[in-house]
This record gives structure tokens, C-alpha cells and sequence, in this order.
């Protein structure tokens, strides 16, 4: 009964402990988180450095359209069936590559067996294309009906797509944690995507809107003055219909306190989601940068069409656009899957070793020996490696990474210049603060962004004070004035869990802490590490 309320921070040291005890995994004495999370992620992991790869078929270019991405839940399941646990796959259980995709004198013959494999489930995607497609109808139907007539604007809503689901995850990182991430980033998401409200739509919103608002107050209030209005036909029909118009226009309608403020919003968005192109810096008011996002943080109508256009889509893209790709496929699953004891066969990648497939351009220079084919994309290995040891702060990595580690922490303290971020009149520092509440993490994300806002910055023609290294110095000052929890030893006592600092000799926060701070203190840090490295 009380398993629902545990943490899994909880339930994660039990299993640690439990091995130690017991022995449950009989090929090693001891696990490591990673080999807990290398076992639930086995292969999300695979799918997360295929997407960082742009290994997968999910750009395209269409005519009108410009510059596409479909990538829907029916072809993630074929994508999932050829590749891992349908017949003929490439795993021959859950924990194993089948030998033959191990050896390279093979690969021609097994990349022919792939594209044919691929051929006969897109074939046959296309044959039952007529059952799935009125399924996929029936489902939108029963599953959405309800829910626009008690919400008709939450079709404007917005979500986030898989594809950025995808693109966005960390190596390694949880469920629960991805979309803990991705709802903390869902406002000014929004706010952003909101600043871009076309004027021209705006003024129709307006004009339509208020012709249906007064049909719909006329029929509301004969409707009142003569309940047998509502028997006359379609009366009752055209309330509804006016009602979802009306709502609808007024999703096209900005608020009018609403301040432009894209740069200084995409930064926030940035510290969460912790991925973004590098064009996008200081271009976050262009309608191309705009469009970019709205591919992962896309309509709810968007995603929903895309689903009805699934079973159509998903045999032209298996068919012609993922069998040519079979050879490096096959290569992909030889060169980067490791075979780690106690778990099995397993992405490389998902090792987060800097010095295997780190990036130079992400603080990884003079401390990876990987070639362009073997690095991960948008600084994945880095920020996976960050993310991994703040979010399980007993896990000791190995040597490369402790290393990288250090060096960053090393450039924090040089890049913050002995500053200390500011902090409003009357506000302490938070980490000295008695009684840790959840609002100080954001508090102090605040402080920092304000510091941060144009108003802030120095001008521009002051070469050596510019807005970039102003930036990355306020960012470093942030850090830190926080104790790095990744060097932070965990014990379990009757208050709490108790975090010790044993490399910084920092008493900030030592005695109890609960998961609850714990982990915005966590959420915080990894956000100013994604901004600092970023600039």
C-alpha cells in the first residue's frame, strides 16, 4: 500500500542495497544507478541516439510545406517491431543483439535481410491501412468528442510532439523525470509561441468572434425568455457550433498586457528543455526559429491530424524512405552497442563517456578521442553526463567522466570571476536558508534571469564586457553559489535523506533534506549547467 508514495530515489537505493545483500543479479557483486537505468532504458536509449543521429526518416521535404517532421505513435511502433521485438528483429531477446549484428563481415548480407524485413511490414501496413485507418478515426472520435465540448479551445492548445519528446531526452533519463522537465518548461513555451500571433488573424479572430458571440447572445437569451426555442431544428446544433467558433477565435486573440519578449523567454524555455540549436541563439524573434519550435511544442489539432495521416504516411516512409537506410542501420547497432555485465548488450552512447563519443565543441576538447561519426549531436553526452550525476548524486562515474566533471566545475569557478549572483533586498541567500521551501529554487532561477535581461547588460560597444560573457558570468555565479550535488554522498536517517558534501568541504547543505527540495534543488542546478553550457 505504500509503494505509490515512495520515491524513486527511494526505490532505487533499495535495489543498490538489496544486491549487495542478496545478490539479485548473480554476474556482479554490486549495481550502479546506471545499470538500473540501463536496464528500464535499454531500448528508449537506442531510439534517443538514432533521433541525435538523424539515423531515422523523420525529416522531410514536402512541396508548400517546406521542411517537415512526422514521426507519429503507429510509426514509432514499427520502428520499435523492426528493431527490437518482432519477429526477425535484431535483438534475439530482451537483453541481447543477436551475435550475427556483432561481426562486420556480414553486414551486406544482414543490411538485404533488414530492407527486406522493412518491405514486408511496410506492406503489410499498407494492406491493413483501411482497418487501422478507421480505427485511428473511431479512436479520435471517442477519445476527443467529450473532451471539445466540455473544452472546444483545447484543440489550440499546444504539446509536445514525439519527435521533441525524443529529441529533448537525455541518455538515460526516466519517464517521470522527462515530463517533469517538459511540464516546467510547458508555460513559457506557450508564452513564447504565443508572442508570434499573426495581426492579420488577429483582427479576423476579432471580427468573427463577435459576430458569432452575438448570434449565439440572441439565441441564449430568446432561449431564456422561451424555453421552446431550443425545439426549433438546429437551434441547439448552432449554440454549440457558436460556442466552439467563439472559443476558438479567442485563441487567435494576444492578450493585451502580453510583452514581447522572445530572447529572454526562450532562455527560460532553454533551461529546461536543455536542448536548442545553436542558430536559434539570439534569434528567438525570427518566424524561423519560431517554426523550428513549433515542431517539437506543436497544435494539439496538429498532433491529432498527424495521427489520423498515420496509417496512410507510415508505409511510404518504411518503404522508401527506411530500407535505403538499412546498411547504416546495421552498422549503427555494431559499432555502438557495448555488452556491460550484470545488464547486457546496450547503447555505447548510453555510457555517457565524454572521451568515446563526447563533442569538442561542448567542453569535451583535449579530453575525447571521438571521430565526427562517433559524437553525439547538440552536446548530448555532455548534458546526459550532467544531468545523470546531478539527478543520482551516489552514482560514481568513471574516470573520463569524473574528469570532465572536475574540468567543468573548474570553469564554473573561473567564468564566475568570485561574483556572486543578486539577489532582491530582503531575500537570503537560499541554500543558508533555514526552512527550505519549493519556491526558492525558482526564486533564485528568477534573480538570475533578471540579472540577465537586456536592461542588465552591459552596451554592446563595450568589447570586453559584452552581453555573451556577461551572460556566462552570471550563469557561473549561479553555480556557483550552489554546492555541486553530484559530489554529495547520500545516508539514510530517521528525518531524511542527508546529503554531505565531500569535495567541497561546503557545509550548505548538510543534515536532512527531503526528496521534495532535493529534487527542485536538483531540477535548478541542471537548468543553470545547460544555460552555462550552452553560452
Amino acid at each position: 500500500a505504500d509503494l505509490p508514495y515512495y520515491t524513486w530515489e527511494e526505490i532505487q537505493s533499495r535495489i543498490v542495497q538489496i544486491q549487495k545483500e542478496h545478490q539479485i543479479c548473480i554476474h556482479k557483486k554490486e549495481l550502479s544507478e546506471l545499470d538500473v537505468s540501463h536496464r528500464i532504458l535499454r531500448f528508449k536509449n537506442y531510439m534517443v541516439a538514432m533521433v541525435n543521429k538523424n539515423l531515422l526518416p523523420l525529416q522531410h521535404r514536402l512541396p508548400l510545406l517546406g521542411d517537415t517532421i512526422f514521426y507519429t505513435r503507429g510509426l514509432k511502433y514499427n520502428f520499435q517491431l523492426i528493431f527490437f521485438w518482432g519477429p526477425g528483429c535484431l535483438f534475439q531477446n530482451e537483453w541481447s543483439l543477436k551475435p550475427e549484428y556483432k561481426r562486420a563481415g556480414a553486414r551486406l548480407e544482414l543490411a538485404d535481410r533488414l530492407s527486406q524485413r522493412i518491405l514486408w511490414i511496410g506492406l503489410a501496413n499498407l494492406v491493413l491501412c483501411p482497418l487501422v485507418l478507421v480505427w485511428q478515426i473511431l479512436y479520435a472520435f471517442f477519445s476527443y468528442t467529450e473532451v471539445l465540448r466540455r473544452e472546444p479551445g483545447s484543440l489550440g492548445a499546444r504539446c509536445w510532439s514525439l519527435y521533441g519528446r525524443c529529441y529533448l531526452r537525455h541518455f538515460n533519463e526516466l519517464d517521470h523525470q522527462l515530463q517533469a522537465r517538459l511540464s516546467r518548461a510547458y508555460k513559457p513555451a506557450s508564452k513564447y509561441m504565443n508572442c508570434f500571433l499573426s495581426p492579420l488573424l488577429a483582427v479576423a479572430a476579432k471580427h468573427l468572434g463577435f459576430l458569432a458571440g452575438s448570434i449565439l447572445a440572441v439565441l441564449i437569451a430568446l432561449t431564456v425568455y422561451d424555453e421552446d426555442v431550443l425545439a426549433v431544428e438546429h437551434v441547439l446544433s448552432a449554440v454549440t457550433l457558436l460556442g466552439v467558433v467563439v472559443t476558438v477565435c479567442r485563441s487567435f486573440i494576444p492578450d493585451q498586457h502580453l510583452v514581447f519578449c522572445p530572447e529572454q523567454l526562450l532562455r527560460v524555455i532553454l533551461a529546461h528543455i536543455h536542448y536548442m540549436p545553436d542558430h536559434w541563439q539570439r534569434s528567438a524573434h525570427r518566424s524561423e526559429t519560431r517554426g523550428e519550435f513549433a515542431q517539437l511544442f506543436q497544435y494539439k489539432a496538429v498532433f491529432i491530424l498527424e495521427e489520423l495521416l498515420s496509417p496512410l504516411l507510415t508505409p511510404l516512409v518504411l518503404i522508401f524512405r527506411l530500407r535505403p537506410k538499412s546498411l547504416e542501420i546495421i552498422d549503427f547497432f555494431r559499432n555502438f552497442t557495448v555488452e556491460v555485465v550484470g545488464v547486457g548488450d546496450t547503447c555505447s552512447f548510453a555510457q555517457m563517456d565524454v572521451r568515446q563519443h563526447g563533442n569538442p565543441a561542448w567542453m569535451s576538447a583535449g579530453k575525447t578521442e571521438a571521430s565526427v561519426y562517433q559524437q553525439a549531436e547538440d552536446g548530448k553526452t555532455e548534458l546526459s553526463l550532467m544531468h545523470f550525476a546531478i539527478t543520482n548524486p551516489r552514482w560514481q562515474p568513471p574516470r573520463e567522466c569524473s574528469a570532465f566533471l572536475t574540468h567543468l566545475r573548474e570553469r564554473v569557478q573561473k567564468d564566475s570571476g568570485g561574483t556572486t549572483p543578486k539577489n532582491p533586498p530582503g531575500l537570503g541567500h537560499p541554500l543558508h536558508c533555514s526552512g527550505l521551501s519549493d519556491s526558492e529554487p525558482h526564486s533564485l532561477m528568477a534573480n538570475m534571469f533578471h540579472a540577465m535581461s537586456p536592461a542588465t547588460m552591459p552596451p554592446h560597444t563595450d568589447v570586453l564586457c559584452s552581453p555573451h560573457v556577461s551572460a556566462v558570468s552570471e550563469v557561473a555565479s549561479a553555480l556557483r553559489s550552489l554546492s555541486p550535488q553530484q559530489s554529495y554522498h547520500m545516508t539514510q536517517n530517521q528525518s531524511g535523506l542527508e546529503f554531505r558534501n565531500s569535495s567541497f568541504g561546503s557545509s550548505l547543505w548538510e543534515g536532512p533534506m527531503t526528496s521534495g527540495p532535493l529534487s527542485e534543488y536538483a531540477s535548478m542546478e541542471m537548468s543553470l549547467h545547460a544555460l552555462y553550457m550552452h553560452e
